[in-house]
């Protein structure tokens, strides 16, 4: 099992001295990765619990984010560059990328450097995103109901670009006559792809089988949750018969972790179970219950307020140098 670290770049105040302690903890720990978090903007409205749509489409979540508007959050994906820059060996991404804010082509290109700049440590993590809100704000509004054909175009154009000397194309969303796009990334035959997806198993499983993507990455989910993903997959792998199977992809899944003194509630509630929130003895049982579940490369995510760094910091240490031993 590896281990990611989701960036807490999401708070309601973040300075970048923690985002890189953190980052650098993670490297000496040897953290397969690194991630973070690609949010825009928080809409007023979610302060009062009045978004159009609950957060990540999930039922169980209020219509709301759990930073404030007001808050002093940091961009995701201005980070990359520079945490390539601070470090040498962990793998680094964004989990996962909202396609629909950007030109296909010119992300497609853009990364293609950061891969130069990371020296090949690029992941890629591709997804539609939820929020209208948010669309609105990065002037997406009219792709919003036609986000997942904005996703698989991104997807074409990206592997397209990466793996041609020139490249053309002709969609909806990106029409462009053959042209070179700089450098190929360092990585071949291109970056490893993950398909981030939360509300429908087989439209995600369909993203990852037809287009040989390396992972899939869930959000909150339970290790029944993660079977039932895992098998969804596996299904539509070899319905395609292509050859990958799902040995070949990393499941992952961002997780809240917080290591506590005092027991948690792990009543089954679905998302809202605090699996890796909890004591050592319950985080070790969780991981391992995952581990039989078929979750390769839980994605930790630090709590959103109320616990210093320097606690995650610890937090992390105990994960690699007690618990994960036993897993």
């Amino acid at each position: 099992m590896k281990l990611a670290l989701y960036l807490p770049n999401l708070r309601d105040k973040i300075t970048v001295s923690e985002i890189v302690d953190l980052a650098r903890e993670a490297e000496d720990l040897a953290f397969d990765s690194v991630w973070s978090l690609d949010r825009i903007v928080v809409p007023e409205a979610s302060d009062r619990q009045e978004l159009e749509k609950s957060f990540g489409f999930m039922s169980e979540f209020p219509k709301a984010l759990p930073v404030s508007a007001r808050a002093e959050f940091l961009h995701g994906m201005p980070l990359i560059p520079y945490l390539a820059a601070i470090t040498k060996r962990v793998r680094l991404g964004v989990s996962i990328i909202v396609t629909p804010y950007r030109a296909p082509g010119v992300l497609a290109a853009e990364l293609a450097t950061w891969d130069h700049l990371s020296g090949g440590r690029l992941n890629v993590g591709v997804g539609s995103g939820w929020m209208p809100e948010e669309f609105a704000a990065s002037s997406a509004a009219h792709i919003y109901k036609k986000r997942n054909t904005h996703v698989r175009e991104t997807i074409e154009v990206m592997q397209g670009v990466w793996t041609n000397e020139l490249f053309e194309y002709h969609g909806e969303f990106a029409d462009f006559p053959k042209c070179g796009f700089g450098v190929k990334p360092v990585q071949k035959p291109r970056p490893p792809m993950f398909f981030g997806g939360l509300g429908r198993p087989d439209l995600a499983a369909a993203r990852v089988a037809k287009y040989g993507l390396e992972g899939w990455i869930g959000i909150m989910d339970t290790p029944d949750a993660i079977a039932a993903w895992r098998t969804a997959i596996k299904d539509e792998l070899e319905k395609l018969g292509s050859g990958h199977t799902i040995d070949d992809i990393e499941i992952s899944s961002m997780l809240p972790f917080e290591i506590t003194r005092d027991k948690t509630d792990q009543t089954p509630r679905g998302k809202l179970t605090p699996t890796l929130v909890g004591t050592a003895e319950q985080i070790t049982d969780n991981l391992q219950r995952y581990r039989d579940a078929g979750l390769t490369m839980p994605l930790l995510w630090p709590p959103f307020s109320g616990t210093p760094t320097a606690k995650t910091i610890g937090d992390m240490r105990q994960l690699v140098h007690d618990i994960l031993p036993k897993v």
